[in-house]
C-alpha cells in the first residue's frame, strides 16, 4: 500500500470516528487531521472540499452496512420473512452503533452531489431489500419495490426516531423489537 492511501484510509476512519461519538457539529478537517495525527493541510491533498470527504465516509458506511447485511443474510437461516427480519435487526443495529455516520449517509446533498456514486454504493442494499420483501411477499401487487420502499421507509423512521429517543418516549418501549415487529407484521402480514 502507497503512503497516500494510508493517509486517506486513516481520514475516513478517523472522520467516522468522530462522527458516532461526537455527531456532525465536530466534524471539521482540521479536527479530523489533528486526530489523524497529520497536518492540518492534509485533508486537501486527499479530499479538496469538505463534502468530498464526507462523501468518502458516508461511502465507507454503506460499504460496512453491506458488508453486515451480506454477512447476517449468510449466517440467517429459515424462510424469507426470517431473513428479512435478521437484515431489518442488522439495519436497525447499525444505526443504533453509528449514528453520526448513519445520519450522514442518508443526507440528500451528498446523495445528489454525485462524489465518488454514493447512489450506486446504496442502491445494492436497496435491491437486496426488494428481493427478500419479494420471497417473503409474492403477491403482485403492490410490487415488490413499492412495498420494499414502504419498509424502508418504516425502519429508517425506527431507526431515526430511536436514536433521537422519541420512540421510546411515545410508546414506553426499551428496545426497539416489538416496532420492528409491527412494522414488518404491516408490510408482509406477519413477522418473523
Amino acid at each position: 500500500m502507497r503512503a497516500d492511501e494510508g493517509v486517506r484510509e486513516r481520514l475516513i476512519r478517523v472522520g467516522g470516528e468522530l462522527l458516532d461519538n461526537e455527531g456532525p457539529s465536530a466534524v471539521s478537517l482540521r479536527e479530523i487531521a489533528r486526530r489523524a495525527g497529520v497536518s492540518h493541510g492534509a485533508p486537501r491533498r486527499y479530499f479538496p472540499t469538505h463534502l468530498e470527504l464526507l462523501s468518502a465516509i458516508a461511502r465507507d458506511g454503506f460499504t460496512d452496512l453491506a458488508t453486515r447485511a451480506n454477512s447476517t443474510l449468510t449466517e440467517a437461516a429459515g424462510d424469507p420473512p426470517a431473513r428479512l427480519t435478521a437484515l431489518a435487526r442488522a439495519y436497525l443495529d447499525f444505526a443504533a452503533t453509528h449514528r453520526g455516520r448513519y445520519e450522514l449517509m442518508f443526507r440528500h446533498d451528498l446523495l445528489e452531489s454525485g462524489h465518488l456514486r454514493l447512489r450506486d454504493t446504496s442502491l445494492p442494499l436497496f435491491r437486496l431489500l426488494t428481493d427478500l420483501v419479494a420471497q417473503a411477499r409474492p403477491e403482485p401487487d403492490p410490487p415488490a419495490h413499492v412495498v420494499a420502499g414502504a419498509l424502508w421507509a418504516n425502519l429508517h423512521g425506527i431507526a431515526q426516531l430511536w436514536n433521537w429517543g422519541s420512540l421510546t418516549l411515545a410508546t414506553g418501549a426499551t428496545d426497539p423489537d416489538a416496532l420492528l415487529d409491527a412494522t414488518l407484521t404491516a408490510h408482509l402480514g406477519t413477522a418473523a
